[in-house]
């Protein structure tokens, strides 16, 4: 799927669902059970590879996942590849470079954390036809300065988060994911945008939701408040998906638990 068609279905209403994903079975599976997007996402780094945080994971690693992923979707879903710490955060230059060897493995769009200071990156990106997922709110990437902890929960900080959000959109973003903020701040943004949100603890008012494989498949010891076992009364691996799915789609997860 490409990401123009992607982009029309959200536009139309329909919202996105998006898992992580970081091998060819598992993108095999998801695709076949119409999930939007799949995100190569760094948190592999914990769920993969054993750290505890995505820090240590590497631009190869994610090169290597993102190829296997694509082989396994073949073509049926929009490949998200994050740019993994230290692969964009020196220049645009160095986030084009990093981008053009995600998209080479087959990626359609690249994601990367942070506001204000990458507005630049993300225009030098999308003028090079790189499509870029912004991402907003907890920032896995920023853990050693903000920890795991619900963000933006003072006026001032919506306030620059919403700023972000809207530089973010002027300078060409195509997504943006809105992690661990208030509800009614996802709502907030979500109305001010055109581009659609994906939130992942951010509520049930955004144009879309992702979630980590293995929250959904309840294999986290402690998994965040924002999690939901999908897998818990279902007969397969196949069955919890698609239950997430029609959950996302009509509206019923997140639910109030899962969300402040």
């Amino acid at each position: 799927m490409f990401l123009p068609k992607l982009l029309e279905k959200a536009h139309s209403g329909e919202r996105l669902v998006t898992l992580t994903c970081y091998d060819a079975s598992m993108a095999r599976l998801m695709a076949s059970c119409g999930i939007d997007i799949l995100l190569v996402g760094d948190s592999l780094g914990m769920t993969i590879q054993g750290h505890d945080s995505t820090l240590p994971v590497s631009l190869a690693d994610m090169v290597y996942h993102t190829r296997a992923v694509a082989k396994g979707a073949g073509g049926q879903a929009v490949i998200m590849a994050d740019l993994n710490f230290g692969s964009y955060q020196a220049s645009p230059k160095q986030a084009f470079a990093s981008a053009a060897q995600l998209m080479a493995a087959g990626a359609n769009i690249v994601k990367l954390e942070g506001g204000a200071p990458f507005v630049e990156t993300v225009r030098f990106l999308t003028q090079r036809g790189v499509p870029v997922c912004a991402h907003l709110g907890l920032l896995p990437q920023s853990v050693n300065a903000t920890g795991y902890r619900m963000q933006a929960k003072t006026e001032d900080a919506a306030q620059q988060l919403l700023d972000d959000a809207l530089a973010l959109q002027a300078a060409g973003a195509s997504l943006l994911i809105l992690e661990a903020i208030p509800e009614k701040l996802a709502a907030r943004v979500t109305q001010a945008l055109t581009i659609p949100t994906i939130g992942i603890g951010a509520g049930v008012h955004c144009d879309g939701q992702v979630l980590v494989i293995n929250d959904l498949l309840g294999l986290t010891p402690t998994p965040p408040r924002f999690a939901k076992d999908f897998l818990h009364g279902q007969g397969s691996l196949e069955a919890a998906i698609r239950n997430y799915a029609d959950a996302v789609r009509r509206g019923e997860f997140p639910g109030p638990e899962h969300s402040r």
